[in-house]
């Protein structure tokens, strides 16, 4: 291997496989030394790491390195390790020195030399360089045979110098793998959509991130998002991820926190030991405990009292906790996946969030659209509705075109504001399907289903005047009938939210698709602000 750029080598001192004594050494395999007596491979430098203890050995083998590539110069690097099969001791010594040595990529090539040192230091080294700490490529020696009479070293004994391997860590350099790569992550995305194809750009996105995400780490993950949007079905997916690829090997557990409350909270969550507390007659192991190597989701986190949040923050961060009654503590590794349909940073400021658990949770979110937000996802929707009717009822159930056409054009339109968002897009379908006796969704089931979901999207009528009244006093009587109509809707909305970004993404469903950045919540606050109302003014106490 010649290069017009300086080529460095960096390898460690094998104690056993570089030594040798006398003439006799150059009888057998050495690798560090068969290196250099490469014909194609021109070391300008060769950086020998070992410990203090090898000095001697170090500079026997420098001096034979001299003797057969005068042209290299070697550098001893002392690097210090207590025990060369201490995966966490030699990774360290290892890491220190990469991140303390002065590289110059841009002005030298780099191989790390592989073939010596324990099966632990090597793996470190292979390690080290894939994750680029050392900007270089792997070099591998091996025996080979001696060489003949006509090439000899310096001192005229024929020598051993074996043969080399060359290996590039850059994968991205390797078609067939970053091809296998690319239709694993596909595959991945496709397991979190359940197969649904998606034409809407940002959640494609959205999905790619998190595919990426649930395949790297077992860091807590946070789904926002509106009610019915599909965070639970979603939590399971990105287990069922896990799962395919061996990331972990534990259950799915899972808990609305809205259905549980005090002392009922925290026995579901961490256990109870008997007589904790009135009716706890029986130990119980609770949820965090059952999740242990797997994937715990906690649905409507935000509804959690605050001391479940103090104890569910060191479970998090140190594995650790306490059953309510116990004064032992109880480990479990579990993966924390959390829902919220609540603005928890609104939630913090108000004292209802603990600020350290979300800042702790707060490491990988995901807020998912509403179904009214990926209006173009509505009919792949619909056929995995259809085919899950099928599955669920054993019967097969199909829309004739007219009917289709018309219901997608109901479904898509911008007044269909679908607020339980795939709930309501699913109850619809087994509406409609239970109704079909002949098979066959037609004309007729759908109009009956779009006059149910109008109604049950229309807005109560007999109260705007009073919700008006109640707000802004004699002002209300001042107002145009247009403006009275459009701010009862607006407060409508936003008595049905959760936060006022909420109600942002309810009431601009469609024209934040065309902004870069939508800030909805500004938006609604300006709006408001027209009628010298803010949000709290809306919300009941």
């Amino acid at each position: 291997m010649v290069t017009s750029r300086p080529l460095v080598v960096l390898g460690l001192l094998g104690p056993t496989l570089d030594a040798g004594r006398d003439q006799k050494r150059w009888n057998r395999w050495r690798p560090t030394v068969g290196l250099h007596m490469q014909d194609n491979l021109v070391v300008s430098r060769f950086e020998m790491l070992h410990q203090r203890r090898f000095d001697k050995l170090a500079a026997g083998i420098s001096a034979d390195i001299t003797q057969v590539s005068p042209g290299t110069t070697v550098q001893s690097r002392h690097i210090e390790f207590s025990d060369p099969w201490d995966f966490e001791d030699v990774y360290s010594a290892l890491w220190g020195f990469a991140a303390g040595y002065p590289w110059k990529p841009d002005q030298e090539d780099y191989l790390v030399h592989i073939t010596t040192g324990t099966h632990v230091a090597q793996i470190c080294l292979f390690l080290l360089t894939e994750s680029r700490h050392f900007p270089a490529r792997i070099v591998q020696t091996q025996p080979g045979p001696k060489r003949g009479p006509d090439d000899r070293h310096a001192e005229g004994h024929a020598t051993i110098s074996g043969t080399t391997t060359i290996i590039d860590l850059d994968l991205s350099k390797y078609d067939k793998l970053a091809s296998r790569f690319a239709e694993e992550r596909a595959a991945g995305a496709a397991v979190l959509t359940a197969g649904i194809p998606t034409c809407n750009p940002a959640f494609a996105t959205l999905i790619a991130r998190m595919e990426k995400v649930a395949a790297a780490t077992r860091s807590p993950i946070l789904l926002g998002g509106p009610t019915g949007a599909g965070k639970t079905v979603l939590a399971r997916r990105i287990f069922e991820l896990k799962k395919a690829r061996n990331l972990i090997d534990g259950p799915f557990v899972e808990l609305n926190c809205a259905t549980v409350r005090g002392d009922a909270a925290g026995s579901a969550l961490f256990g109870h030991r008997k007589g904790a507390f009135t009716g706890a007659v029986t130990d119980r192991e609770g949820l965090l405990k059952r999740a242990d190597s797997g994937v715990l989701f906690l649905d409507e986190i935000g509804e959690l009292g605050l001391d479940e949040q103090a104890m569910l923050l060191r479970a998090v961060e140190d594995k650790v906790f306490l059953p309510l009654g116990a004064d032992k503590p109880i480990l479990s590794d579990f993966q924390l996946i959390a829902g919220s349909n609540r603005d928890l940073r609104s939630a913090v400021h108000a004292g209802r969030f603990r600020e350290d658990l979300l800042a702790r949770i707060d490491l990988w979110t995901f807020t998912l659209p509403g179904l009214a937000q990926r209006r173009e996802d509505i009919e792949p929707n619909l056929d995995y509705e259809l085919d899950r009717f099928a599955r669920d009822s054993g019967r097969r159930v199909t829309m004739n075109h007219e009917a289709r056409e018309r219901f997608l054009s109901f479904a898509q339109a911008p007044e269909s504001t679908w607020s339980a968002n795939f709930r309501d897009l699913g109850s619809a379908v087994i509406r409609m399907a239970t109704l079909a006796s002949s098979g066959r969704i037609d004309e007729s089931l759908v109009r009956e289903e779009i006059a149910r979901l109008q109604a049950q999207w229309q807005p109560p009528t007999d109260s705007e005047g009073d919700v008006l009244n109640e707000l802004l006093g004699d002002q209300a009587e001042r107002l145009d009938h247009f403006d009275r109509v459009q701010l009862a809707e607006v407060v409508r909305v936003c008595r049905r939210s959760r936060s006022i970004s909420a109600a942002g993404r309810t009431l601009f469903a469609i024209s934040r698709l065309g902004r870069k950045s939508p800030n909805d919540a500004d938006r609604l606050q300006k709006y408001l602000a027209r009628f010298d109302l803010t949000w709290d003014d809306l919300i009941p106490e």
